[in-house]
């Protein structure tokens, strides 16, 4: 062989090498009719959501839909920055708030495959402030008397949502707050969750473990219990074991500097109609604390930003049994337990039990809504939600960023409209 050879062959082979590095760093796009759905019909849909937009309803919005792992529909309607007039893209970055959830689940249960928990054991076996809680019970004198806990929090009650916590808004509500917590929020805080958590453990609970579900601190107070059993800090430990095996590079609890004006600016509601951009100094919902706050607490329970391409990717590997692009995240049984109803007879959404992280449809005629029985999901206060539907092969994402999202119906036309475009 010749030199020349040599060298052509050398450059043919560090071109495809190059080729597949982007390959790999993108999901796989195709026409919809590939997959089983109408091109025709999905513009119904793509019409109906930039409506949204044009009536001042919503600034902007980014959606993503795949079917059998590969990519038929995404769009980026309105603008990221109406003020500034950047347009929303597919690389504009959103708070997803509590879709977090679902990845500091994962996040639990791969630490549950190697043994290094066990979902059945106490949460007081990993924080000791957590043992012999008390329940605050609401009495005729218009306060609350303390019970001992009948039973303690197990790592599933957690991850079910039945560990009889709530966002303190209980009986005990105004204990939580005097303690500094109030809410879902802790980017402002410049206390390590770890710390946070344990001092959360002196607090009263608003149910007894197990016997009701109550939307609140659960997730966060398993982004501690992570720590503490991996030996690292949520990000660094969700970053090595999901983040960078899925290539979700555009996934982070705070930004780097070179992506801060990727951050889609939060709406909200204004009087007499439209939306306006929240005010600079709140700190929640502007861009403040995600590039300039203390950088020290890892919310498990609403702390992420993300992009629709990097959550699709979280997603299509819970649809594909715990796998993506050769990189093995979980057990197919793992998912197949994730994404089961645990919740038995507790009271829930009509026709939905919930999972190890994730709301699952039960009975599709009661919850009244076009989907499929075993489809799972969930959403963020930003108003950003998603599901995916085993049945279908079906993997869908919708971020947009507007709080409180009054008025709105457009998760509803965005589900008719996606299932109504499956023509196979």
């Amino acid at each position: 062989m010749t030199k020349n050879t040599l060298r052509i062959a050398l450059i043919f082979t560090l071109l495809f090498a190059y080729s597949s590095s982007l390959i790999a760093a993108d999901l796989s796009r195709t026409r919809p009719e590939r997959e089983g759905m109408s091109s025709e019909r999905l513009a119904r849909l793509d019409s109906v959501l930039k409506s949204y937009v044009e009536n001042d309803q919503i600034a902007g919005q980014v959606m993503m839909v795949l079917r059998n792992g590969r990519v038929v529909y995404s769009a980026a309607n309105g603008m990221q920055d109406r003020e500034a007039g950047i347009p929303m893209s597919e690389a504009s970055l959103f708070r997803i708030a509590s879709q977090t959830k679902a990845i500091v689940s994962a996040g639990i249960m791969i630490l549950h495959e190697r043994g290094q928990l066990d979902i059945s054991h106490s949460l007081g076996r990993y924080i000791p402030e957590w043992q012999n809680m008390q329940v605050a019970v609401e009495n005729s004198r218009g306060g609350y008397d303390l019970e001992a806990a009948a039973r303690p929090i197990t790592i599933r009650n957690l991850l079910t949502h039945t560990g009889g916590m709530s966002y303190g808004n209980g009986p005990s509500a105004e204990e939580w707050q005097a303690a500094g917590f109030q809410g879902w929020y802790f980017a402002n805080k410049d206390e390590p969750i770890g710390e946070s958590i344990a001092r959360m453990g002196s607090l009263p609970l608003d149910a007894h473990p197990g016997e009701a579900w109550i939307y609140g601190y659960n997730t966060d107070i398993l982004g501690a219990v992570i720590e503490i059993a991996s030996g690292m800090d949520l990000y660094s430990f969700l970053s090595q074991e999901i983040f960078q095996p899925l290539e979700m590079n555009d996934t982070h609890f705070y930004l780097p500097e070179n992506k801060v004006d990727r951050l889609a600016v939060v709406y909200q509601p204004k009087e007499g109609g439209g939306i306006e951009a929240i005010p600079a100094k709140d700190g929640m919902n502007s861009q403040g604390m995600y590039a300039d706050g203390p950088r020290v607490s890892f919310s498990g329970g609403a702390g992420l930003i993300s992009t629709a391409d990097n959550y699709a990717r979280f997603l299509q590997m819970t649809l594909n049994g715990g796998e993506l692009n050769g990189e093995r995240i979980l057990s197919r049984k793992t998912i197949e337990l994730m994404t089961t109803n645990h919740l038995a007879d507790i009271p829930f959404r009509s026709g939905q039990g919930f999972g190890l992280g994730f709301s699952v449809v039960t009975d599709l005629g009661t919850r009244g809504s076009m989907g499929s029985e075993g489809e799972y999901g969930w959403g963020g206060a930003y108003h950003s939600t998603y599901w995916v539907d085993p049945q279908e092969q079906l993997v869908v994402v919708y971020l947009t960023q507007i709080i409180p999202a009054t008025g709105l119906d457009d998760y509803a036309k965005l589900r008719s409209g996606i299932y109504q475009s499956i023509i196979d």
